[in-house]
């Protein structure tokens, strides 16, 4: 008698609900609360929404239909669904789960952060001068050295944010996955939409949003506005680095999962228009209550969260509260987007290796927090943090994008069938509309913000940082990750492991 090992039970969401929240919760993360604003602003305000609408409808969503269509067609992580589509492309889905580790470990840091940030809001520890205290009092930062010098208030809350994340990817994709989105994710809305009537109501509130809505129509004739709106749509709907083919993968095969990419898409985009008004509210009142005006405060990424905002709290009428709301709700969407990284590498590794749910979690993840707490629990934790971040986004993000979409739309000619396979049950049907844009439009945008990323980092050193940093932390990071991807491809799947997508759902024990 020959007995058969039963494939693995890689889990299931129970429902598309829970799937559209844990896609949103992915793509709602840090970079719509501080980033979205301050390019909206930059790239002519009100006139900005309608590039921003172009790319969300010409980029953003077609490229989150085919990661859906990858995962959902070959029910896979991202290695496996690129190997069942063809053996020659599974480096792609290696590369996008190597982008994924390098930013979880950097990612957990800035939750760290913020857990701190709550509390202190309510002590307002950092006084009069809120950037010396993120920068030497907490922090305690080193100027262009890396050292192991640990930082306890960082390590702590770090600690914290990892034995959380390693609970909740142990319990699996429903019950922590799924769950932990349906809850955060209306709390998420819930914090921030208090955080947004509190900051309308602040004195000059109208003044920022005069500021970031008054439209700048010159703007649009700048290409770099459009290549800006390209890339915020592009970094923040979560897209090309094997995150939505993973969550994909996990939905049952007569799900409408077209209709779900447009829900996911325009709700992100609601998410950060709502940001937007929230900060500028905010941003406001600071230059009022600062006696400058408004474009003399407006700050981006680390320096409007953990500089700008504290100096808000410290003049606004309940201030206290204005800071838990803001920093409450970095922690909910930044949390949501980690777990959501960190199971492209679980998954990956559980459909590879044929292991357990628990004994992936631990021997992926164990590891990852040692590293992400040697590396950005000390004093030179930010410097490295800002180097990989800026550097693997732009040459590892971008890059594996394109060329996931190239091979799939020229090498081996798959996307009419990846769209004959969602539009057998989607509400939208992807007809040439979204194979043109696919093989050819969204392509060539993507390359070209990828040469205008690399002539910028070549001609001007980023950060002014030291050329060893940014050759280890910046260029190794993310050719390190390209080169992990390809040795990672080289070993053969078990036996076990059919490389053809299966023609039905998986029975799956609950």
């Amino acid at each position: 008698m020959t007995i058969t090992k039963a494939p693995i039970d890689r889990g299931r969401f129970s429902n598309k609900t829970v799937f559209i929240m844990a896609a949103i919760g992915s793509a709602v993360g840090l970079g719509n609360i501080w980033r979205f604003p301050y390019v909206a602003y930059e790239g002519g305000g009100g006139a900005f929404i309608l590039p921003y609408l172009v790319a969300l409808l010409v980029a953003g969503i077609p490229l989150l239909l085919l990661d859906y269509a990858i995962g959902h067609s070959q029910r896979g992580s991202a290695p496996l669904s690129f190997a069942r589509l063809s053996r020659k492309l599974e480096f792609i889905g290696w590369w996008q789960v190597a982008i994924c580790v390098v930013i979880s470990v950097y990612y957990a840091a800035i939750l760290a952060w913020s857990v701190q940030y709550v509390g202190f809001s309510f002590s307002q520890a950092w006084g009069d001068d809120p950037e010396a205290f993120f920068f030497t009092d907490f922090l305690r930062a080193t100027e262009g050295e890396v050292t192991l010098d640990f930082v306890p208030a960082v390590l702590i809350p770090m600690a914290i944010v990892w034995i959380v994340a390693i609970a909740v990817m142990a319990l699996g994709v429903q019950k922590g996955i799924g769950a932990t989105s349906v809850i955060f994710i209306p709390v998420l809305l819930i914090a921030f939409g208090a955080l947004v009537v509190q900051a309308l109501s602040l004195p000059g509130a109208i003044d920022g949003l005069q500021t970031l809505f008054a439209p700048n129509w010159g703007a649009l004739l700048v290409p770099a506005v459009w290549a800006s709106a390209f890339g915020q749509i592009f970094f923040s709907l979560s897209v090309g680095f094997g995150i939505m083919i993973t969550y994909a993968s996990y939905v049952g095969r007569k799900v409408d999962m077209t209709g779900s990419a447009f829900v996911v898409g325009f709700a992100n985009s609601g998410f950060e228009l709502l940001a937007g008004i929230g900060v500028f509210s905010a941003l406001g009142f600071l230059a009022q209550a600062s006696g400058a005006a408004v474009a003399d405060v407006v700050a981006n990424g680390i320096g409007l969260a953990f500089i700008a905002f504290p100096a808000i709290i410290s003049q606004a009428p309940f201030g206290a509260l204005l800071g838990m709301l803001f920093f409450v709700s970095l922690v909910l969407a930044g949390f949501t987007s980690l777990i959501s990284i960190l199971e492209v590498v679980i998954s990956a590794v559980r459909d590879k290796l044929e292991l357990g749910r628990v004994t992936a979690t631990l021997a992926v993840t164990v590891p990852m927090a040692l590293v992400s707490i040697l590396l950005f629990s000390t004093t030179s934790g930010i410097l490295v943090l800002d180097i990989a971040d800026y550097f693997i986004n732009r040459f590892g993000i971008l890059l594996v994008a394109l060329v996931a979409m190239v091979a799939v739309a020229w090498a081996i000619r798959r996307v009419p069938s990846l769209a004959a396979h969602m539009s057998r049950y989607g509400s939208i049907k992807l007809g040439r509309w979204w194979v043109v844009l696919v093989m050819a439009v969204t392509p060539v945008l993507i390359a070209f913000m990828l040469v205008l990323e690399v002539v910028t980092a070549v001609s001007e050193p980023y950060g002014g940082y030291p050329t060893w940093m940014l050759a280890v932390f910046g260029w190794g990071a993310a050719g390190a990750a390209l080169l992990i991807g390809i040795l990672l491809s080289i070993p053969k799947w078990k036996a076990t492991t059919p490389l053809e997508a299966p023609e039905h759902d998986e029975v799956v024990i609950r």
